[in-house]
């Protein structure tokens, strides 16, 4: 046999060993993308339960910040805007309550006044302007203006008898 080879022949192993070199190239790149799909999905994986596990922390951390910030505070005030509002709703209450018992009253000692002032009124007009007095232990009956000339006593610029204390 002899080893001549032919430029042909040449040229055709050339061929199938840049043939075989490309199958064995890209059958090594095809597995090599694979292994780092692979890794690159585990990382991704990873690096998702992470960002879930902080989210879920970070949301807990804003409730309690918002429970002790905002909703304590706004509970509080509301119990003691109510607590104000009533006690003041109260106080008003009884205020005007007894307001109006004195309104009440005091209407009521006026029809009094005026009819004790009628009854005085008609007592002047039944005595004819007669007065009963004591002074000093002394008593007098007080007589209206000009019912005598020259009286033994006068009160108040008016004529008077002085009543015996027996």
């Amino acid at each position: 046999m002899s080893t001549t080879s032919n430029p042909n022949d040449l040229n055709a192993r050339l061929r199938s060993r840049t043939e075989a070199d490309r199958r064995q190239i890209e059958e090594t790149m095809a597995s090599e993308q694979r292994r780092l799909g692979e890794r690159l999905r585990a990382v991704a994986s990873d690096a998702l339960l992470t960002i879930e596990g902080d989210t879920v922390a970070t949301v807990a951390r804003v409730r309690v910040i918002l429970l002790n910030a905002w909703l304590r505070p706004l509970v509080v005030g509301l119990i003691l805007f109510v607590g104000i509002s009533g006690g003041s709703w109260g106080l008003m209450q009884w205020l005007s309550a007894g307001i109006q018992r004195r309104i009440e009253t005091l209407a009521a000692l006026e029809v009094r006044i005026e009819d004790a002032r009628g009854t005085l009124a008609g007592i002047e007009e039944t005595t004819w302007g007669v007065t009963l007095l004591e002074i000093d232990g002394d008593r007098f009956v007080v007589l209206p203006v000009g019912t005598m000339d020259h009286p033994p006593w006068t009160v108040g610029g008016r004529p008077a008898l002085k009543l015996s204390s027996e």
